[in-house]
């Protein structure tokens, strides 16, 4: 495993992030493929064997049992001090907002729920996961230095959103003196490539960490083009994202396999291994253990730049899905806040 330090922060993390979305109760959740407990203690203890010290997960992850099987699982496999765990809190909920929760009291109580779910006393990296366009920005970056200056947090991140975002809230925070976000989770893969637009030389320019989700498309990147597994037939939000430019997407698709087996390699080894000389650690989500087997494998090897070209050359840009559609549509409302 090779190591890099996340963005302007001391944190020394892995190349590869565990992601640890698939954990959790599943009748606490949205999702029936995640793993059970004893399943997800064991993928951690693997993960670490082959040297990743970095896992992010979040609130929202099995309404907390995701944060829970981590925090247990780590306490008593790792030393405190050589892991570095990232987790994410929600923006309000209009239940929130109609209650008069602040967004700085929002973000206390959902850490201070968090650090119970993993039994930590702090967080490495708090991710704000999604942008929230009805609470003022000053708010959030408040609510978060609060928590950095409480000890509760070593350094914040923020997840899902534009590059312009990222550039004024960590404008607003350096002339505030507050804490700045050192690094950005967003939805980036060798058939999603829309963060080299704008957000990869922002991040180029200010030393942020990208960390990118969905590094292998919900899996479309680990096998051949139009393969099913039972978790792609399940999750429907997976193919609302890449159903409709599957054609395109399997020409590239099909490049990965073929330059698999020319290298003898996995898929999810050729795919990785582009996306880590774009970016600092792709958040790999893992159900099995041999999925962490693949993603560190990725780490050292190297593509040529003809093979990295032949990967690149037929993409073509894609609208945004997601939670960065629906950002987009928030955005058009107007209905963002910047001020106290």
């Amino acid at each position: 495993m090779q190591y890099i330090k996340l963005g302007n922060s001391d944190l020394n993390v892995s190349r590869i992030c565990m992601g640890c979305m698939g954990f959790g109760d599943a009748k606490n959740g949205q999702h029936s493929w995640t793993v059970d407990e004893e399943n997800s203690r064991g993928i951690i203890k693997h993960g670490l064997d082959l040297g990743i010290n970095f896992f992010d997960t979040a609130i929202a992850y099995q309404n907390g049992t995701g944060e829970l099987y981590l925090g247990n699982a780590l306490r008593n496999f790792a030393k405190r001090d050589d892991v570095v765990v990232a987790t994410k809190f929600l923006p309000r909920t209009q239940e929130d907002i109609e209650a008069k929760i602040t967004g700085q009291q929002h973000i206390e109580q959902s850490l201070d729920k968090s650090l119970e779910n993993l039994g930590m006393d702090y967080v490495d990296l708090y991710i704000y996961h999604m942008w929230d366009y009805r609470t003022p920005l000053y708010d959030i970056l408040e609510g978060l230095n609060n928590a950095v200056k409480a000890g509760k947090v070593r350094y914040i991140g923020i997840s899902n959103c534009f590059a312009w975002q990222l550039a004024k809230a960590n404008a607003l925070a350096e002339k505030e003196g507050f804490a700045k976000f050192v690094s950005v989770q967003g939805h980036y893969n060798l058939i999603f490539r829309e963060e080299e637009r704008e957000m990869a030389q922002l991040c180029r320019e200010d030393n942020i960490a990208m960390t990118p989700y969905s590094p292998l498309a919900s899996g479309r990147l680990a096998r051949p083009a139009g393969e099913m597994t039972k978790r792609l037939s399940e999750d429907s939000y997976a193919r609302f994202k890449y159903d409709n430019t599957a054609e395109k997407d399997g020409i590239i698709i099909s490049r990965v396999e073929e330059l698999a087996k020319k290298r003898g390699v996995s898929m999810t080894e050729i795919s990785l291994a582009w996306l880590l000389t774009k970016v600092t650690a792709p958040v790999t989500g893992m159900t099995k253990l041999s999925q962490a087997e693949g993603a560190a494998k990725a780490v050292d090897l190297k593509l040529t730049e003809e093979e990295i070209n032949y990967l690149e050359e037929e993409y073509v840009p894609h609208r945004l899905v997601g939670v960065m559609a629906q950002n987009t549509a928030a955005d058009a409302d107007k209905t963002h806040v910047w001020t106290k």
